[in-house]
């Protein structure tokens, strides 16, 4: 083995300070889930001291997996945790809009111990957040692993609002600088990306804004930066939109030769 390509190897590995594992920061996000969300969890806490405990264990682990100084680690960790209220107020909304949302959802429970959306959308509320409040690396990586368990892209960075309900969600993305208004509800295969760019156009507005109450079904693609879906619309599944849709419009998508349903009646 090249001497060379060792030693580049070597000096790759003295830069890299810190570098929590997958499964360092998979444990931070799922104690958290399941502290904020006993649903979660196989061992809920006995009693207010254990709580607090629990807590405090949480910061800990996540000051050992934020990639920053002591300094910043441990404010970032003091602000999260100031605003871990506000995070648990957004879920509830969550919950409600996908209990709400979805015929098939017996309890709340369910929906948050079995629901891809939700656990997706959690991911996407912690790492928003901990982005917000200065952190780089870990916002993505929180993100990612969701994504490796349901399917669902969200990039932290981008913007979304009250009750925000994703129904079913296997194949949805989310893109860095999307904009999703109040109680919009989307379904899997939903592509909110951009069109294709140049990498010096990163710093810019590349994905599309979505208007409160909308709903956009299953395998709708919309992309663009300049595009702007006004509220109360509905986007039909399959629709494919690179321009701007008017408040209170319905969009479908209707094939060059239409299946027609015959009645054997």
């Amino acid at each position: 083995m090249q001497e060379r390509f060792i030693q580049q190897i070597f000096e790759k590995h003295q830069q890299c300070s810190q570098c929590p594992t997958t499964e360092d920061i998979s444990r931070f996000f799922e104690d958290l889930l399941g502290i904020i969300f006993p649903n979660f969890t196989s061992k809920p806490v006995s009693d207010v001291g254990a709580l607090r405990q629990a807590l405090e264990y949480a910061k800990s682990n996540l000051k050992d997996v934020l990639e920053t100084d002591e300094i910043l680690k441990n404010q970032i960790a003091d602000e999260f945790f100031g605003q871990l209220d506000r995070i648990y107020e957004l879920l509830l909304e969550d919950v409600e809009a996908i209990y709400e949302g979805d015929p098939a959802a017996k309890s709340r429970e369910e929906v948050i111990r079995s629901y891809p959306g939700f656990y997706a959308i959690a991911a996407y509320r912690v790492a928003h957040l901990l982005l917000k409040l200065g952190s780089q690396l870990l916002p993505r990586s929180i993100t990612e692993y969701a994504h490796s368990k349901t399917g669902i892209d969200i990039h932290p960075a981008a913007t979304i609002g009250h009750r925000f309900c994703i129904d079913h969600g296997t194949g949805v993305v989310i893109g860095e600088t999307t904009q999703i208004g109040d109680d919009v509800k989307i379904y899997q295969g939903v592509t909110l990306g951009a069109l294709s760019v140049e990498k010096e156009l990163a710093n810019t507005k590349r994905h599309p804004t979505i208007g409160n109450r909308v709903v956009i079904y299953s395998g709708a693609t919309v992309l663009g930066g300049n595009t702007h879906i006004g509220e109360d619309s509905i986007i039909g599944g399959n629709v494919w939109l690179t321009e701007s849709v008017p408040p209170s419009t319905q969009v479908y998508y209707r094939a060059p030769n239409e299946h027609k349903i015959k009645s054997f009646n």
